[in-house]
């Protein structure tokens, strides 16, 4: 099972809510759990110490075997040899394995071929922002374990301004309790709105933007599959689309230079500087084209005004 989705969306407490379940169905079954970063350094040192056979013992020897954020493997390209046989392994063995990312298996920048393929041998599905009525929930909910009164219409405004993470909705109702404490006051929709917003107005929604999220608009836009942007071809109807997708991943994302260029088929940090100072200058030049980015940029996130990107 591969589960998929933004980060703070919950998918850290899906895995452990299904190792405890197994836990309490079956205690004897032989059950492993542990983020990628922590495979990647048990992996480095057995390397060290010679302890390649326990380190394959540990791994391979269990029943279930679960793994959150395996998007850290995307770079680590010994250790993601290593996955592949204990992933062989278990699935010879007719074992469970459950893994995690930010991204979908084809979408996880440097990840080996066959490891994206083996990813999606099982069931595929990724975790959606909740809707505004979930939203509303969960800060309900959350208020409740506080032991806090969290009006209808406080919640209400919270979920209309955060829309895609959970963490955040939990951050909010901790600030607003802290403020209500040292002021002395309840919590009531005043309060919310000068302490979240800064201002008696209601905030504006933000979109939270992944690769994926652009590699989607620009795809569907220009008629472009993404296995095209991540290859070698520098055909014009190519070229394009790819250097416009750069443009909006170091506009949007937090990315680096390097990890843009390793999405986008390996390529280096000075291919999407120039992909960015591309974009920038044909803007100015081709008011058509401008209008296309205009376009993209609409659909991404409604903002008014060009912004120019820092390279």
């Amino acid at each position: 099972m591969f589960i998929h989705g933004d980060v703070g969306l919950g998918k850290t407490h899906l895995l452990q809510a299904i190792c405890l379940a197994v836990r309490e169905k079956n205690p004897g079954v032989s059950l492993c759990y542990l983020s990628a970063e922590g495979f990647v350094t048990q992996f480095i040192d057995a390397v060290k110490r010679g302890g390649m056979t326990d380190f394959r013992h540990r791994f391979r020897d269990v029943d279930i075997l679960i793994i959150d954020d395996i998007q850290t493997l995307g770079t680590k390209g010994q250790t993601q040899e290593e996955f592949f046989h204990t992933f062989n392994s278990l699935y010879q063995a007719q074992k469970q394995i459950v893994l995690s990312s930010d991204a979908a298996p084809e979408l996880i920048p440097d990840l080996q071929k066959r490891l994206v393929s083996r990813f999606k041998w099982g069931l595929v599905t990724q975790i959606e922002a909740p809707c505004f009525e979930t939203r509303t929930a969960i800060l309900q909910s959350n208020a409740q374990l506080r032991g806090i009164n969290l009006p209808l219409d406080v919640a209400s405004y919270i979920a209309q301004a955060i829309d895609t993470n959970i963490r955040e909705l939990e951050g909010a109702i901790g600030t607003l309790q802290i403020h209500a404490s040292v002021d002395g006051s309840e919590i009531n929709l005043d309060l919310a709105r000068r302490i979240l917003t800064g201002s008696p107005s209601r905030p504006k929604k933000a979109r939270h933007i992944t690769i994926q999220t652009i590699v989607d608009a620009v795809t569907e836009f220009y008629g472009i599959r993404l296995s095209e942007l991540q290859s070698k071809r520098r055909a014009r109807s190519v070229t394009l689309p790819r250097q416009v997708c750069m443009f909006f991943a170091r506009k949007f994302t937090q990315h680096s230079l390097e990890e843009v260029g390793r999405f986008f088929g390996g390529r280096d940090h000075t291919t999407v500087i120039h992909a960015v100072r591309m974009v920038e200058s044909r803007r100015d030049a081709d008011p058509e084209f401008d209008a296309d980015v205009r376009t993209l940029e609409a659909q991404l996130q409604p903002m008014p005004g060009p912004t120019k990107v820092l390279t």
